[in-house]
């Protein structure tokens, strides 16, 4: 097996972690009926929308690095188990906090530093 490099693996598993914990929470926003008032419209719904939009293409881009920095065995096995863990560590969080904008937020953030820290490690590396 080729050598792995472990922190390029341990932010793409801690990454695709995250987007499916925002997937998971997200999906509890729709249909439109379900959310919270302050998600409905006017800065609630730009919020959901923005942060649906920077979690896929940060997502799709630590594949990509992830992709070109590891043997494709350690990708698919390392998200596998992080999608896996995730509906796990979901429920083992409070429903005020999943429900509300600040899952939205956090997880997406989260998934775009990791993302940022993929691409830098592999553009130096």
């Amino acid at each position: 097996m080729p050598d792995i490099d472990w922190i390029a693996l341990g932010l793409l598993v801690a990454c695709v972690l995250l987007a499916v914990l925002y997937g998971l929470a997200v999906s509890g926003h729709f249909p439109a009926h379900l959310r919270t008032a302050t998600l409905q419209g006017g800065w609630g719904a730009l919020l959901l929308w923005s942060t649906m939009a920077a979690t896929a293409l940060a997502a799709g881009a630590a594949g990509l690095f992830g992709w070109r920095a590891l043997p494709w065995p350690a990708v698919v096995i390392g998200g596998g188990v992080a999608m896996l863990f995730a509906p796990v560590l979901l429920q083992s969080l409070p429903d005020s906090f999943v429900n509300g904008r600040r899952a939205l937020l956090l997880l997406s953030m989260g998934t775009v530093i990791l993302a940022v820290l993929m691409w830098r490690m592999t553009r130096l590396g």
